[in-house]
């Protein structure tokens, strides 16, 4: 049987949450009697954007430099697998298991999507010693969830560089004013315009960076669970256990309320035998 269908979303909280920031930092600007033309700087643009990706790369290495632009995805999508439909698979083997033995999973392991899963159960029905599974597989969680971390801390280091070159970008801006102090009027312009640097980087690591970071840190903490959830499971079937039982401690994980029902209607523990 393979794993539930991934359901990738578009996570609207997201954008919800960006759009609701821009527009009441830039809808305060406006109230005040300012203009989008007074912070449309693009040379400031590039001295932040360029100057933090730059001290952003220098202090990470490649693989995981690249790594977190892929996971950047992950704040833009929810790439989920619906919980009752992992439960609803992990009690049908457990009932196959119960009922003809733990090697006749071998048949199902092919069409398994879940690697992590797939994993686990492929020892089992391989004869490995419980303990060893259990730690091979808390190793595998540990190792996972170490790098996804890393990567995530990628955009922690972004937003805390950025206001830092935001203040850089000002300083450039008034060494340009300090050369026409003749003209009081335009060191009074310039002066508004060195600032706006320091605008846009507190902006993009307040309400970019820093939250992209705790979302994928979130979604981390969100996967972890589940494989934890997962691996409960299939130790419990090598156990022996009555599926009720393994289906009661999924629920120490979850609570039969986030389970929801399965496509039976009768939801996990319909399939409880």
């Amino acid at each position: 049987m393979a794993e539930g269908t991934k359901t990738r979303r578009l996570d609207w909280m997201t954008l919800l949450g960006l759009l609701v920031a821009t527009g009441g930092i830039v809808g305060g600007l406006v109230l005040e009697g300012g203009a989008i033309e007074d912070v449309a700087q693009v040379t400031a643009g590039i001295i932040v954007v360029g100057g933090t990706l730059g001290a952003v790369m220098v202090n990470t290495p490649g693989p995981v430099f690249r790594g977190a632009i892929r996971r950047f995805r992950q704040v833009l999508f929810a790439n989920e697998v619906p919980v009752k439909d992992a439960v609803d698979e992990i009690i049908l083997y457990a009932n196959k298991a119960r009922k003809t033995g733990l090697v006749s999973l071998e048949d199902d392991i092919p069409s398994i999507r879940d690697p992590f899963l797939s994993r686990a159960l492929t020892m089992a029905v391989d004869g490995c010693d419980l303990s060893e599974l259990r730690s091979t597989m808390e190793m595998h969680i540990a190792t996972e969830e170490h790098h996804a971390e890393a990567e995530a801390k990628v955009f922690e280091a972004a937003g805390g560089y950025a206001p830092t070159i935001g203040i850089i970008g000002a300083v450039l801006g008034l060494i340009q004013v300090m050369k026409h102090l003749e003209d009081i009027k335009e060191v009074g312009h310039g002066i508004a315009v060195a600032f706006v640097a320091t605008v846009y980087g507190v902006a993009i690591a307040n309400v970019l960076f820093l939250p992209a970071a705790n979302k994928m840190k979130a979604r981390i903490a969100a996967e972890t669970e589940r494989q934890e959830m997962i691996l409960e499971g299939v130790v419990g079937i090598v156990e022996g256990l009555n599926p009720k039982l393994i289906l009661s401690k999924l629920e120490a994980y979850y609570g039969p309320a986030k389970q929801g029902k399965s496509k039976s209607g009768g939801g996990p523990q319909a399939m409880a035998a």
